[in-house]
């Protein structure tokens, strides 16, 4: 049965485990998560965001390194009701200024290493938070959510509400920003599951 809220978040919520001690992630560094783990992490991330007093339908821009928190933090956006936005590691300051320009997060994460020329250009386009989070589980983002409850209530949003935004290669010209709602991912992920 789907959840009544078609907030992504809701729906894999959902589908965790009964034992939410039962392990989730394994990382090959042999950091291990549960599904609790990941349940708290996506609330404490949520509350942090929802702290900021950023407008329905906000983007979360992210140009950091794969890991655990970055996942967690991608469900985390979802979990708040606001868009996600990931940026390719490899993109350099033209592509950078273009894609904060053209999408006008209201918050940028984005690696400890980058964060002198990545706050710049978000500062300057009137971005008001940036972030650091990095691939060993460092990062303002991370101790800012520290401070945050590890209960969230999920936030209502349609199918068919903005849930996040991938932009093209561009080969043909500028990239485009593609448009994903709540629906579409949900959709994806019941496909890629049976």
């Amino acid at each position: 049965m789907k959840p009544s809220n078609a907030n992504l978040f809701a729906a894999l919520r959902s589908a965790f485990p009964e034992d939410l001690d039962s392990v989730a992630v394994e990382t090959d560094r042999g950091l291990v998560y549960s599904w609790r783990d990941l349940d708290r992490a996506t609330a404490m991330l949520a509350n942090l965001l929802g702290s900021l007093g950023l407008p329905p339908g906000a983007r979360i821009a992210v140009q950091v390194e794969k890991s655990v928190e970055a996942m967690v933090l991608y469900l985390a956006t979802l979990r708040a009701g606001y868009v996600f936005l990931p940026l390719n590691t490899a993109y350099q300051t033209s592509e950078i200024s273009y894609f904060i320009d053209n999408a006008e997060p209201a918050v940028v994460v984005c690696t400890a290493k980058n964060f002198g020329w990545v706050s710049k250009i978000a500062f300057t386009a009137g971005t008001q938070h940036v972030f650091t989070l990095d691939d060993d589980v460092t990062g303002s983002l991370l101790e800012r959510a520290a401070h945050h409850s590890d209960q969230h209530t999920v936030a209502e949003r349609g199918p068919d509400e903005l849930a996040a935004i991938l932009y093209t290669s561009g080969t043909t010209g500028r990239s485009k920003g593609a448009m994903l709602t709540h629906g579409n991912l949900l959709s994806t992920a019941e496909t890629l599951k049976t």
